[in-house]
């Protein structure tokens, strides 16, 4: 009985790393640093080994709260076994890595949500309806808020109507502000996580008033050393800001995709002793393998055929990137970067007449997007109902 718990265990590991080597390849390997590429500020090999190492230390510093959601909210009534989390990652990243194979960003979040639900359901289990109900909020209003931002930042920075110097170092100034309050592991007690602007806030001794003062002066310090090194040198400024943000979309990523790939191993590993921080190590590495291994076919897919971008409409691109991957990992919700990063893309290069916006490509992106949601589901639903049949 032993030996067939632990190699039941051994195949949902195996599964879980075919998952993350799959996200890492497809999602969170790809996405980060496509408007970069696409935009000639680093090539596509470097930005695979880079966005890599970046995911690893996001899914081990932020990875918490998307993977307990995705293990234990999404469905109710029923724990994840052993037998059921093989099926529900196996199934999702099968499609996944179709659609690195086919150069089509399969949104992995909606096939490991929708393959997990179809397997919890087929145990029996109950839906989770407020917690899809903050789900599919956030996944509705992804396209919209994230490819309206871009679109509007992009406007802004491309026309004459504002000095882009100084719009340039207010937008840097307003990522700051988010960084600050973004949470880390290593800043809270043990099993949470806490901001820079917490930590430092509550050692001022003005209350609640400490979080906004911390933010408001990390805001006003990164907003003047990009002013100040835009007037050196304008075009190396940007690309290094480029770089600096597909570095933050980056790390949110690897905070966020990892739970889509570990998340259903918690319940059955957790009741074996193994901690959550294991598991966040094993799925970042598996993150960084992908992103090492299959991201730069997906890079170039995303940064070359959905729109034609230069650093000012990519930077664009990847502000509301970034704010939106950190609220979805601050509320646990499960977030495809396929959606996020795509969106902002095509909104930011609409900002230019249509700038190259591939609308073929976007409609087939769309279509998958929603197939997949659909087929993880019913596949989930279907193979776990035949082999639980079986058992």
């Amino acid at each position: 009985m032993v030996v067939v718990t632990a190699a039941t265990l051994l195949v949902a590991a195996a599964a879980s790393l075919f998952m993350a080597w799959s996200i890492g390849a497809g999602s969170s390997g790809s996405t980060p640093f496509a408007p970069a590429v696409g935009a000639n500020a680093i090539s596509v090999m470097r930005a695979g080994l880079v966005v890599g190492v970046l995911g690893l230390f996001g899914a081990i510093l932020q990875g918490a709260n998307v993977t307990e959601a995705v293990g234990t909210e999404l469905i109710g009534g029923v724990t994840l076994t052993a037998v059921a989390a093989i099926v529900a990652l196996v199934t999702a990243a099968a499609l996944v890595a179709v659609g690195v194979f086919a150069g089509y960003p399969i949104a992995t979040a909606f096939t490991v949500t929708g393959a997990v639900v179809g397997v919890g359901i087929a145990m029996g289990g109950s839906p989770a309806w407020p917690k899809y109900a903050e789900i599919m909020t956030l996944w509705v209003l992804t396209p919209f808020v994230g490819g309206g931002v871009a679109y509007t930042v992009a406007r802004m920075l491309t026309g004459e109507a504002l000095p882009e110097r100084a719009l340039t170092a207010v937008l840097a100034g307003l990522v700051g502000a988010i960084l600050a309050n973004v949470g880390f592991a290593l800043l809270g007690p043990a099993g949470e996580q806490a901001s820079v602007a917490s930590v430092l806030g509550s050692d001022l001794g003005v209350g609640d008033a400490g979080f906004a003062v911390v933010s408001l002066a990390v805001a006003a310090l990164v907003a003047t050393l990009v002013y100040l090194d835009l007037g050196r040198d304008r075009e190396g400024a940007q690309r290094r800001f480029l770089l600096a943000m597909g570095g933050l979309v980056a790390f949110s990523a690897g905070g966020s995709q990892v739970g889509l790939a570990i998340g259903p191993l918690v319940p059955i590993f957790g009741e074996v002793g193994v901690p959550l921080w294991a598991l966040l190590v094993g799925g970042g590495v598996g993150l960084l393998a992908g992103s090492w291994t299959g991201a730069p076919r997906m890079i170039k897919a995303i940064s070359q055929d959905y729109a034609s971008m230069g650093p000012r409409r990519s930077i664009s691109a990847l502000i509301p990137s970034f704010a939106i991957a950190q609220t979805a990992v601050a509320f646990g919700i499960p977030v495809s970067f396929n959606e996020i990063i795509v969106s902002a893309i095509v909104g930011a290069g609409y900002a230019a007449g249509d700038a190259g916006v591939s609308r073929k490509k976007m409609g087939y992106t769309v279509l998958a997007w929603v197939g997949s949601l659909v087929g993880a589901f019913a596949l989930g639903f279907t193979l776990y109902s035949i082999v639980g049949f079986a058992l």
